[in-house]
C-alpha cells in the first residue's frame, strides 16, 4: 500500500502580504453567480502556471483590498494540480493570487485512519464514510458466496445518521454503496459481478494507490478487480476499476452538508474485450438505510419525477431523503455530462418493495444499451454526492449539479 499525504498551506485570518516578503507568481479570477449556497471544489493546472516547488507556495484571495490565506492542496497523479474550495459569498468575481514565500504547515482538517481492514474519512471526531478493503462475510449461516470487499458502508449524514445498509435478508449481495455490473459478456461467457450467489463472478479490493489527508479534501484511490469465475473452475480478472473517492472540507460555520466525489475508471484487464450488456440495473448503486420506507422517505429527480415515476427515466441528478431516527437527512446523487449514455437511466425500487417500500437507487448507464470496453482504452464515470441534514429543495439540488457539471470559469490576469 502506498500512502500519500498531500501537504497544503493553511492559515485562517487576514494576512499582510508585504510582511511575508512574498513574490507574486500568478493571479486569476473565478466568475460565480454570487448567489451560491454550497462550496465549489476548484482546481488549476499548477505546472502550466509555475514550477516553483510546492513547499514555497501560498494562495490568497483578495476581497475589499484585503488578502486572506486560502487552504489549498496539490495533487500529483497527472502532473501537479492546485485544488481549493470556493466558499459561498455574495461576490460574483473572486480574485486569487499565488505567491512564492515562506510557507506554514498545518494539520489536515480531514483525516483518513485505516484500522481493522477499513478506512474511515473523518472531519474532526465526526465519521463521514467508511470504505472496506478487507473481505466482509455475511451473517453466520448465510452462504459465504455473498462475501465482498471494496465497498462503502456506512455513509453518514453530517449529523451521524447512517444512509446505507448491508446484509439485508432480502438481498445479501447488496453492499452499501458499491459498483458491480450485472450481465457482462467476457470470453464467450455471460458473467455476473452483482448477484454473488450465482457464483459467476465477484469484485475484490486489490490495493490502495493512494490515501490523502488535507485541508481541502480527504480520500483514497483504490483498485478493484472484477473477477470472472470460469466454467473450468479457474478465475480471470476481466475489468480493472480504479475508484477515486474524495470528501471535501465542510463549509466554515455550516456543517449541514458535505460534498463527495466518486470517479470510476474502467479498463480491460486482459487482451479480451468486455461488453457490459443491457440490463435493468448495474453500475453505481446504493442500498439505503433500513430506517426508510415508503411512508417516511421521498425520491425526486432533476426531471420532476417522483418515486412512482423515476424508475427507467433518465436524470441529471436524483435526491433521496427521509426520516432518520429523530432527525432527517439524505443525499443527492449527480451524474457528469461526459458519462456514458448521459443523461443516465435510473433504477429506483417501487414503493411496494418488500411490502415496506425499502429504498434502492442506481445510476445504470447500461439499463437500455450495451457498452463495449476495448483493450488498451480507459473509460471514465464521474459522480458527485451532496450529503445533507434536513431537506433539500429542488432549486438547491439543481445548483449543486450545475457547479459540478459546469464549474465556474477561471480567467488568468
Amino acid at each position: 500500500m502506498i500512502r500519500k499525504i498531500f501537504l497544503a498551506g493553511f492559515f485562517v485570518g487576514m494576512i499582510n502580504l508585504s510582511s511575508l516578503q512574498a513574490q507574486r507568481i500568478s493571479s486569476w479570477q473565478v466568475h460565480t453567480t454570487g448567489k451560491g449556497n454550497f462550496s465549489i471544489p476548484m482546481s488549476i493546472n499548477l505546472d502550466a502556471v509555475s514550477f516553483v516547488p510546492d513547499s514555497s507556495l501560498q494562495l490568497f484571495e483578495t476581497t475589499g483590498g484585503k488578502k486572506t490565506a486560502v487552504p489549498f492542496q496539490i495533487e500529483t497523479e497527472e502532473g501537479r494540480r492546485l485544488c481549493w474550495l470556493i466558499e459561498p459569498a455574495r461576490v460574483a468575481t473572486r480574485s486569487y493570487e499565488l505567491v512564492k514565500g515562506k510557507r506554514e504547515n498545518f494539520a489536515p482538517s480531514l483525516q483518513t485512519p485505516l484500522e481493522g481492514g477499513a478506512l474511515t474519512i473523518m472531519s474532526g471526531d465526526k465519521k463521514l464514510l467508511r470504505y472496506h478493503s478487507e473481505t466482509v462475510y455475511p451473517p453466520k449461516g448465510i452462504d459465504t458466496a455473498y462475501k465482498r470487499s471494496g465497498f462503502i458502508h456506512p455513509l453518514w449524514t453530517p449529523n451521524g445518521e447512517e444512509l446505507t445498509r448491508i446484509n439485508a435478508p432480502d438481498h445479501y449481495h447488496h453492499w452499501g454503496l458499491w459498483n458491480p455490473w450485472t450481465h457482462v459478456l467476457f470470453e464467450k461467457d455471460t458473467v455476473d459481478f452483482w448477484n454473488l450467489k450465482d457464483r459467476k463472478g465477484t469484485v475484490r479490493f486489490a490495493g490502495f494507490a493512494s490515501i490523502a489527508d488535507g485541508p481541502v479534501y480527504a480520500g483514497y484511490q483504490t483498485l478493484h478487480q472484477h473477477i470472472a469465475f470460469k466454467k473450468d473452475g479457474s478465475e480471470k480478472n476481466a475489468i480493472n476499476e480504479l475508484q477515486t473517492v474524495k470528501i471535501y472540507r465542510q463549509q466554515k460555520d455550516n456543517d449541514a452538508y458535505y460534498i463527495m466525489d466518486i470517479t470510476v475508471q474502467l479498463s480491460c484487464a486482459s487482451a479480451s474485450p468486455v461488453k457490459l450488456l443491457e440490463y435493468r440495473y448495474g453500475g453505481l448503486g446504493i442500498r439505503a438505510t433500513e430506517a426508510w420506507n415508503k411512508d417516511n422517505s421521498t425520491i425526486f429527480t432533476s426531471e420532476g419525477k417522483n418515486r412512482k415515476e423515476a424508475d427507467g427515466s433518465t436524470a441529471r441528478w436524483c435526491v433521496a431523503e427521509g426520516q432518520l431516527n429523530k432527525q432527517y437527512g439524505g443525499l443527492e446523487m449527480m451524474s457528469y455530462p461526459a458519462n456514458y449514455n448521459y443523461p443516465e437511466p435510473l433504477r429506483i425500487w417501487p414503493e411496494n418493495m418488500n411490502n415496506r417500500g425499502d429504498v434502492f437507487l442506481n445510476f445504470s448507464p447500461t439499463k437500455n444499451k450495451d457498452w463495449l470496453l476495448e483493450p488498451g482504452k480507459q473509460y471514465i464515470l464521474k459522480y458527485r454526492f451532496l450529503v445533507f441534514n434536513n431537506q433539500l429543495a429542488k432549486e438547491k439540488a439543481e445548483e449543486a449539479w450545475q457547479s459540478f457539471a459546469h464549474p465556474p470559469t477561471v480567467s488568468f490576469k
